[in-house]
């Protein structure tokens, strides 16, 4: 039995969404201890957005769509 067969029809992730899922994963996990070493709120809460929202989108281009407007967001609020 081939191992793709297993699968049952899985649609794996593009090598884009990986990348993009990562990326903003570590820039939500740096955002979210700036945050909670200057004791911000808001910076904490994007930084868990932008480590959790991969999760719930499905396609690449809302997926650096999103991750570019939250890292922009966490850009204006760092100080």
């Amino acid at each position: 039995m081939n191992a793709i067969d297993t699968l049952g029809g899985l649609d794996l992730p593009s090598p884009a969404y990986l990348l993009g899922a990562l990326l903003f994963g570590i820039c939500g996990y740096v955002v979210f201890r700036r945050g909670k070493t200057a004791a911000s709120s808001q910076l904490r809460w994007t930084g868990i957005a932008l480590m959790l929202y991969p999760y719930a989108v499905a396609q690449t281009w809302l997926l650096w769509l999103l991750g570019a407007a939250l890292c922009g967001w966490a850009y204006r609020q760092w100080e």
